[in-house]
């Protein structure tokens, strides 16, 4: 799975990377956590792509109460095109999630020790992408909540020591396709990421808690062995709730 995320790029390298017209209105975040705003990658109303703030946890159009986004963080990507509270999501409003790297917690000691945040990256530290869905709710006043989840897939061979799951990372060559509306099913796309691609150390355990927001955080503390890994943790820390940060002001998608 994907509980928690950085995205420390710098605006112009995000709109290079991703192709929008011109640098987002950004700041790097070292510990984005669910029901936060994110920032998101989409097709616009004009066919052009634009990056949007959306919360983080999934609110299915036909939910009563918003509060069900916390529990829909994630969408399996071996179910997401048939599971009610993602399909349409999926098949209609799929976005990217930039991102720099992404964490995850392993079992120490045989499980006996606690478990030890990893951050994982691209070798290269180029941004990268999540594959994302995204969906509009209607509040009973009609106000709108825009909201997405991250897709995820079994690990690859190099982080399965570490993490059963891991988010769909799309490459940048695939980005037009999982964008388009008019590909009803990118289902080859939703695949464990390339090992030569990644790397992964593990990092301070003050990324546990969600107030913690700086560079340090991405630090490696140690070289990481990988036959000394443990089985992969049952779940990560919870996330801690913030104050939603504030996005600006965006155009209507959906």
């Amino acid at each position: 799975m994907c509980g928690r995320y950085e995205l420390h790029a710098h605006p112009a390298a995000i709109a290079l990377a991703f192709g929008l017209a011109a640098p987002p209105e950004i700041v790097p975040r070292y510990n984005i956590a669910p029901m936060q705003q994110v920032p998101i990658v989409r097709i616009n109303a004009h066919g052009a792509r634009e990056l949007a703030f959306v919360r983080w946890g999934l609110v299915p159009r036909w939910a009563k109460d918003p509060a069900i986004g916390a529990k829909m963080i994630n969408a399996r990507g071996e179910t997401v095109r048939d599971k009610p509270a993602f399909r349409t999501a999926y098949r209609r409003h799929r976005c990217l999630l930039p991102a720099n790297g992404f964490y995850e917690w392993m079992a120490r000691d045989g499980g006996t020790g606690g478990k030890q945040p990893v951050h994982v990256a691209l070798k290269d530290g180029a941004p990268l992408a999540f594959a994302g869905i995204a969906e509009r709710w209607l509040g009973p006043d009609g106000e709108p909540l825009d909201t997405c989840a991250i897709v995820t897939t079994e690990a690859n061979a190099l982080l399965t020591p570490v993490h059963e799951r891991m988010p769909v990372i799309i490459a940048p060559a695939d980005y037009a396709r999982w964008l388009d509306p008019t590909v009803a099913d990118p289902a080859d796309l939703i695949a464990p990421y390339d090992n030569d691609s990644l790397r992964y150390a593990p990092v301070s355990t003050r990324v546990n808690t969600v107030r913690h927001d700086d560079a340090s955080l991405i630090a490696p503390i140690a070289p990481v062995l990988a036959e000394a890994l443990a089985e992969p943790p049952d779940e990560e820390p919870p996330a801690e709730p913030l104050p939603p940060v504030a996005k600006p002001k965006q155009s209507a998608l959906f």
